[in-house]
């Protein structure tokens, strides 16, 4: 079986990582989406609400699962039996990160492989920090995040005021 772990803070899940996701489950067999719980960010969303926003967000997404991991991504990929790592990329702007990224989980462990995916052109403005600013100021964000995530971050804010 051909699986791929799809890492990643998802804080939240956005229509981007939902399109990687579907691209990347036509290439394997199985895609594992990791929520990464130690990041050196500081999430709006406590772990158990960005796996409980993802999972909800892929359920009809056939071949996922959505787990948590600390750690190293290349330590966990391993524990799952991956064969690759996914990496979404938006603009040029992040190719060097990611390419760094792939290098040094090369590195490590020379057995995985880190695929790359380009985002649709209408995803690739959008990111996790962009719509939590976007939403703190009342911006209509429904056609960058699944409703559920839209609902989790008004409620979220209306909190915080």
């Amino acid at each position: 079986m051909r699986i791929a772990v799809y890492p990643g803070t998802f804080d939240p899940v956005t229509n981007g990582h939902l399109d990687i996701t579907r691209r990347a489950v036509k290439l394997f067999d199985k895609v594992i989406l990791a929520v990464a719980q130690d990041n050196n960010k500081n999430p709006l969303f406590s772990l158990q609400e960005r796996q409980e926003l993802l999972k909800e967000a892929t359920k009809d997404i056939e071949n996922t699962e959505v787990r948590s991991f600390s750690g190293l991504t290349v330590h966990f990929a391993r524990e799952c039996g991956a064969k690759a790592i996914i990496r979404g990329m938006r603009a040029l702007t992040d190719f060097e990160f990611e390419f760094q990224l792939a290098l040094m989980n090369k590195k490590l462990d020379p057995t995985l492989e880190t695929v790359f995916l380009m985002t649709k052109s209408d995803f690739s403005y959008i990111s996790s920090s962009t719509i939590k600013w976007a939403a703190r100021l009342d911006a209509n964000i429904s056609e960058f995040v699944p409703q559920n995530v839209e609902n989790a971050l008004m409620r979220k804010y209306n909190k915080l005021v």
